[in-house]
């Protein structure tokens, strides 16, 4: 091919041509990528007529080109094969050639990993927002061995699920969690705009959403919530208890729903005060879809962190063969990797035809907000003034 694409540059050997504007100028050893190896090549070189500089045979610059390498090699790893294994799992190309070939050593794969891992970090923390129209936003901490990346997941107007980043601490702080989506905003996502946050209950996320979003409304996952009251109880008591929340939860009329909990909760205050308290704890968080007016699909889908626990899942299977996370950046970068492998595989959230639906909620609700806001500081001013009268 590389000496075919000459013969259309300079003209066919042996034959003068005055109007020629590139000449043969032989050949030299360079690389090229072949099978997810580097394999070295004899290739033809081509100057300018008036011998001023060489020219570039596009052939030769498309199969030089290291990229393809990169990428067999981060999706083979990210699939679950170790570098000492690299060799076993590439396209044959004949004895002869692979004696030659390169880059396939444990350490040079480890080395491609790395620069390829490292540019996947660098895309998804330098994605803009601007453009991005978020209605719900989920965040949760993934543990990597004493190490911990809170990541945040959107998921836009028309349902579709999108990584926007992550930071790395070593827990699942305020500051951490605080971090990220200031970086968020700073990327350009809009703060203003009505956005529902999905959490799983660490007040920590809790106080980030409040510094950054202010009065955004947040959901508490069901699952989370269950799981920490039925804790506090023992095995006997528990599936009458699971049932009564989830009875409560799946309730369409948020004062009822409310009642029932709050009722629950007082039920427990004797027997059992410690999952009496975890369940008054964001008990009214809770309940954010159903005081939205969603239901259906929708409601079961945002009423928990799943869509973004199934992320996590599987950044932790792309994860599954490291055995020792030497810095924060190898975990970010690994974390950044698995996150875009998951994009690929994302499908719109089920119930996605009613997220118009929640929007108007949501921009209901901060309406509703700021007027009560607004009528509490008249209602304040009013009162000094008759004071100080």
């Amino acid at each position: 091919m590389m000496e075919e694409e000459v013969v259309d540059v300079v003209g066919a050997k042996g034959r003068h041509d005055a109007e020629r504007t590139a000449v043969r100028h032989g050949h030299e050893s360079g690389e090229v990528t072949l099978g997810g190896r580097r394999v070295g090549v004899e290739r033809p070189r081509v100057r300018s007529a008036d011998g001023r500089a060489e020219m570039r045979l596009q052939t030769y610059v498309y199969f030089a080109d290291r990229d393809p390498l990169s990428r067999s090699v981060l999706e083979r790893m990210l699939a679950g094969v170790s570098t000492r294994r690299y060799r076993r799992t590439q396209e044959p190309v004949g004895s002869e050639v692979e004696q030659a070939a390169r880059s396939t050593s444990r350490s040079a794969v480890s080395r491609t990993f790395i620069e390829r891992t490292r540019r996947s970090l660098g895309e998804l923390m330098s994605r803009r927002l601007d453009d991005v129209r978020l209605a719900v936003m989920m965040i949760d901490g993934l543990e990597l061995q004493g190490r911990t990346n809170v990541v945040a997941l959107g998921i836009s107007t028309e349902g579709v699920k999108i990584p926007l980043g992550l930071w790395e601490g070593s827990s699942e702080n305020a500051t951490v969690a605080t971090a990220l989506l200031s970086d968020l905003v700073e990327r350009g996502l809009d703060p203003e705009q009505g956005i529902l946050f999905v959490i799983d209950g660490a007040k920590a996320l809790r106080k980030a959403v409040r510094n950054v979003f202010g009065d955004a409304p947040v959901q508490r996952c069901l699952r989370h919530k269950e799981r920490n009251v039925t804790e506090h109880l023992p095995e006997r008591d528990r599936p009458n208890v699971q049932q009564r929340l989830r009875r409560a939860w799946a309730q369409d009329d948020h004062a009822r729903a409310l009642d029932q909990l709050r009722r629950l909760a007082g039920e427990l205050d004797h027997v059992h005060p410690g999952a009496a308290g975890s369940l008054r704890e964001g008990m009214e968080e809770t309940l954010t879809l159903t005081r939205l007016g969603v239901s259906g699909s929708l409601k079961r889908t945002l009423s928990s962190t799943n869509p973004c626990e199934s992320m996590i899942e599987i950044v932790r299977r792309t994860q599954r063969n490291v055995k020792r996370w030497s810095s924060g950046e190898m975990a970010l970068r690994w974390t950044a990797a698995g996150m875009l492998e998951a994009e690929r595989q994302f499908r719109k959230i089920i119930g996605y035809r009613d997220l118009a639906t929640l929007l108007v909620a949501i921009e209901h609700d901060h309406d509703r907000r700021r007027h009560s806001l607004d009528a509490a500081r008249t209602s304040t001013k009013e009162t000094a003034i008759v004071a100080a009268v």
